[in-house]
């Protein structure tokens, strides 16, 4: 095994004795650098030495037809200060060529949660239309906070989506990089989203439709090429559930004579089995649906008899044909809310025609019955019968 400096020149003029299966020369400057001539005249330079057990390995770093010699000692430098912290080079190689991609991570951990988590479709959403798209070629030692966190603040800044479900992004990617640390997988140990706090929302920011702005809406959605949007707005401003309630919303599950629609637990977000009930309105527009045989679904894609993944685009154009860019698609549910407030029901009936678990939840709503405590106050007042300013 001759000792030799080497460089590109010593190397190439080098050639493997006949009979020998191979020569290596080993270099002089740099411990464990080596070039291994073979009879077929190529070359392979690699790093020998001993990792923190004292077995011997050796880290390949490349064909010399493809790197030059001064390339290849740089990276064999960088390779053997690894080996002085007791690292081991070419097991992590080994790790980073295990490293699973942020789409293989989506997989599994997609798979773990729809054991377990009613709003996976949620999950499988965002990831799919997203997360992956963005992220999904990347292994997991190779995002960064930064670039993640500037993302985020795109989508927000630039493309328009709500600070929260921007959150609910940071949330899923975080989660799922615990999730492949619990796992063991390779490229986990970092989690870029580790301990960063979420942008706050002001969840108390509510947008209520008056009568003339529903009137818009519905001559909007009325004139849109999906020819679905116009009923699923209705039902959503008629019975205040939430959009993939009523997606995913089967005629099986529609009792027409007792007006009432039940949505199984698995699907409500109380994780009970909430029944709707069903105005003579809601009643009409359900009436005038158009049913396909063998499709269970009240409003699917007519092209799929599927539920629809997504309306946005579709929504996004009626609301800016109606003049209503900031109206989004749950302000429906807020409206329905505020009409409920609005005509003198109590926070606890609104809270049961909403589905919340709790009134506190409601709450929110309760400023928006001022015109009804005004008339209240008024007809106290009024029951008096007297003049109440002095002459």
């Amino acid at each position: 095994m001759p000792v030799v400096k080497l460089d590109q020149t010593t190397v190439w003029n080098t050639h493997c004795p006949k009979g020998a299966r191979k020569l290596v020369l080993t270099d002089s400057h740099i411990t464990g650098f080596i070039c291994e001539v073979y009879p077929s005249g190529s070359r392979t330079y690699a790093l020998k030495y001993k990792n923190k057990y004292k077995d011997q390995r050796q880290f390949k770093i490349g064909n010399a037809a493809d790197l030059t010699c001064d390339q290849a000692r740089k990276i064999a430098a960088k390779a053997r200060a690894r080996v002085v912290q007791e690292l081991d080079p070419a097991e992590e190689r080994e790790a980073n060529r295990r490293t699973p991609t942020i789409a293989e991570l989506a997989d599994q951990y997609l798979a773990y949660v729809r054991t377990y988590k009613k709003s996976h479709d949620i999950d499988e959403r965002y990831l799919r239309n997203h997360v992956v798209p963005k992220f999904g070629k990347k292994h997991l030692n190779e995002l960064g906070q930064q670039e993640v966190l500037d993302w985020l603040d795109a989508k927000v800044r630039k493309d328009g989506y709500a600070q929260a479900t921007v959150n609910r992004w940071q949330v899923i990617l975080c989660h799922m990089y615990k999730m492949a640390k619990k796992w063991g997988l390779p490229g986990s140990d970092n989690n870029p989203l580790a301990g960063v706090p979420q942008k706050p929302v002001d969840n108390k920011k509510e947008r209520f439709l008056t009568a003339e702005e529903t009137k818009r809406l519905l001559e909007a959605v009325d004139a849109s090429a999906n020819s679905q949007l116009g009923p699923i707005v209705r039902l959503l401003l008629l019975t205040g559930c939430r959009k993939r309630e009523l997606l995913d919303a089967r005629w099986s599950e529609i009792d027409l004579d007792k007006q009432v629609w039940r949505i199984p637990m698995e699907r409500a977000k109380t994780s009970k089995t909430r029944h709707v009930p069903l105005s003579d309105q809601a009643l009409a527009v359900l009436g005038s649906l158009r049913r396909w045989e063998d499709c269970d679904f009240v409003v699917p894609n007519p092209e799929s008899l599927k539920p629809y993944t997504s309306i946005h685009f579709s929504w996004d154009l009626a609301r800016k044909a109606a003049g209503l860019p900031d109206v989004r698609i749950h302000d429906c549910r807020h409206s329905f809310a505020s009409w409920l407030v609005e005509a003198g029901y109590s926070i606890y009936i609104v809270s049961k025609a909403l589905g919340h678990a709790s009134s506190r939840t409601t709450e929110r709503y309760a400023h928006v019955s001022d015109t009804t405590l005004r008339s209240a106050s008024n007809a106290a007042a009024n029951l008096i019968g007297t003049e109440w300013v002095s002459p």
